[in-house]
C-alpha cells in the first residue's frame, strides 16, 4: 500500500543559512568583527586556518542567491542578522549600513514570495562586547535587547518570523566548555553562566518584542539543536549516563524555557560550578514563546564512562550504520521520537524544524554541470518522511528548513564540510544546484507527494 506524505497547503517550505558561514564582507560598511573573525584569523583554530572573510559572498550576491531560492521553489527562508553589521561596537551607534543591507533582503524575499524568518544571534558575537565579558557579562542581556529592539523596529514591519538564539547549547559547550568554537574558552565554571545570560537575553528580548510593533503581526520563538540519547546497556550506569546526557543537552535550555526551572541534573554534572539563580532570573527566562524552533542532525548511544568530565559518558559508535562526513549517524527515526518528546514535556506548541541536513563528499566541481549527491538525497527523503509520521501522531508542525541552502563556512571545520542544497565553486564563487536541490524542489511543488515513491 502507498503512504500518503501530504503536508498541510501553508506548510513553509525552506532552507537556512548564517550570517558568518555565507555572507563574507564580515567589516564592510562600517561592521564591527565578530568573535568569530578573531577566533578564525588566530591560528591552528580552524581547518587550513580557513576564515569567513569571503565565504559564499553573499553579501554582494544576495540577489543572485534568492533567485536560486525562488528557482526551487522555496517560500521560506531563515537567515541570521549579524549583530556588530548593526552595532559595530554591540552597543551604543547604530550603522544604518548594517540594517539597509538586510532590509533589502528582506525585499528581496518579499518580491519572489519568500518568507523572510530572522535569527537574532547565530554565534558571531560583536568582539566588543567579548572584550567586556561576552556571555558571561550580565550587562549581556540588555545590551542584546536594545540590539532585538533596533531590529524589530527596523524589519518588524515585513519580518513576521523571530528566532532570538539559535542553538545556545553550541555557544555554550564549544565556547565556554570545551574552547573548540569562538570564544574559545574552557572552563566548567563559565559555562553554566553564559548559559543563564543566553537564556536571559532571550527572554529579555521576548519582553521587549511584545511591547514593539513588530509583535502585532510577528511571532517569536528559540531555536534549540535536540539529539536523543539511547543508552548502550539496561545498566543502571548507562542509564544514569544517559539521564545527564538528555539533561546537559535536550533540557538544559527547555526547561527553563518552558518550567521556569533547570534540570536537577546540571548540579550533578556542574558541582560546585553550579550557581544558584534568583527566582526574578528564572521569571525574566520563562517567558511565553509563540513557536519552538528544532534542529536535528543525529542521535547518540552513551556509555558510562569515569573518566570523561564532567557528564562521565562517551558516545557508542554504530560499525553498521551510515555516517555523514561530520561522522553523524544516519538515524531519521530520531526526527520523530524527538519531536513527539516535545510534545510531550511541554506541551502542544507550534513547532519548526529549522535546520535539518547532512555534509557528505561532493564533487569539488560540477561534472557536465551537475552534482549529484544521492545520499544526501535519500537523507532529505527519509527526514521530511520522519517529519510527517511526528505530524501524523499529533506534532503540531509548521515547517521545516534544510540545513543548508548553500555549501559555506562550517566554523571549525572551514571548508572541509558540504552541506549544501546549491553547490559552491570557492575559487569562482559558481553556484550549482545539487541533485538534492533538485530532489528538495520536487518535495515542494507536490506538497510532499513525491516522497511517496
Amino acid at each position: 500500500m502507498t503512504v500518503s506524505y501530504a503536508f498541510p497547503d501553508d506548510f513553509l517550505w525552506g532552507a537556512a543559512t548564517s550570517a558568518y558561514q555565507i555572507e563574507g564582507s564580515p567589516t564592510a560598511d562600517g561592521a564591527g568583527r565578530s568573535i568569530w573573525h578573531r577566533f578564525s584569523h588566530t591560528p591552528d583554530n580552524t581547518w587550513l586556518n580557513e576564515t569567513g572573510d569571503v565565504a559564499c559572498d553573499h553579501y554582494r550576491r544576495y540577489k543572485d542567491d534568492v533567485a536560486i531560492m525562488s528557482e526551487l521553489g522555496l517560500n521560506a527562508y531563515r537567515f541570521s542578522i549579524a549583530w556588530g553589521r548593526i552595532y559595530p561596537e554591540g552597543t551604543g551607534r547604530i550603522n544604518k549600513k548594517g540594517i539597509d543591507f538586510y532590509s533589502r533582503l528582506v525585499d528581496e524575499l518579499l518580491k519572489k514570495g519568500i518568507k523572510p524568518s530572522a535569527t537574532l544571534y547565530h554565534w558571531d558575537l560583536p568582539e566588543a562586547l567579548d572584550d567586556r565579558g561576552g556571555w558571561l557579562n550580565r550587562d549581556i542581556a540588555d545590551w542584546f535587547c536594545d540590539y532585538a529592539a533596533t531590529m524589530f523596529d527596523a524589519l518588524g514591519d515585513r519580518v513576521n518570523m523571530w528566532a532570538t538564539v539559535n542553538e545556545p547549547w553550541v555557544v555554550t559547550d564549544g565556547g565556554y566548555l570545551s574552547g573548540v568554537l569562538a570564544p574559545g574558552h574552557a572552563s566548567l565554571f563559565e559555562a553554566p553562566i553564559a548559559t543563564h545570560n543566553l537564556l536571559r537575553a532571550h527572554g529579555s528580548a521576548v519582553e521587549r518584542f511584545r511591547a514593539s510593533n513588530a509583535a502585532k503581526k510577528g511571532k517569536i520563538g528559540i531555536v534549540v539543536n535536540l539529539e536523543p540519547k539511547y543508552p548502550a546497556s539496561q545498566s543502571a550506569e548507562d542509564l544514569d549516563a544517559v539521564r545527564r546526557a538528555d539533561a546537559y543537552m535536550n533540557r538544559q535550555y527547555l526547561d527553563p524555557v518552558f518550567t521556569g526551572k533547570y534540570p536537577a541534573e546540571l548540579r550533578e554534572i556542574f558541582g560546585e560550578a553550579w550557581p544558584e539563580w534568583s527566582d526574578e532570573d528564572m521569571r525574566l527566562i520563562k517567558q511565553p514563546i509563540d513557536f519552538l524552533g528544532v534542529n536535528y542532525y543525529t542521535r547518540k548511544i552513551e556509555r558510562y564512562d569515569a573518566e570523561r568530565l564532567p557528564l562521565r559518558l562517551k558516545a557508542v559508535p554504530q560499525p553498521d550504520s551510515i555516517t555523514t562526513e561530520t561522522r553523524w549517524e544516519v538515524y531519521p527515526e530520531a526526527l520523530t521520537r524527538i519531536l513527539l518528546w516535545v510534545k510531550e514535556r511541554y506541551g502542544k506548541l507550534p513547532v519548526y524544524i529549522t535546520e535539518n541536513g547532512a555534509a557528505f563528499y561532493d564533487a569539488p566541481h560540477p561534472i557536465d554541470g551537475k552534482i549529484e549527491d544521492p545520499l544526501r538525497v535519500e537523507y532529505y527523503r527519509q527526514h521530511l518522511r520522519a517529519a510527517h509520521e511526528a505530524m501524523k501522531q499529533g506534532v503540531d508542525l509548521r515547517g521545516y528548513f534544510a540545513w543548508s541552502l548553500l555549501d559555506n563556512y562550517e566554523w571549525s571545520h572551514g571548508y572541509s564540510k558540504r552541506f549544501g542544497l546549491v553547490h559552491v565553486d570557492y575559487s569562482t564563487q559558481q553556484r550549482t544546484i545539487k541533485s538534492s536541490g533538485r530532489y528538495y524542489a520536487s518535495v515542494i511543488e507536490t506538497n510532499g507527494g513525491v516522497l511517496s515513491r
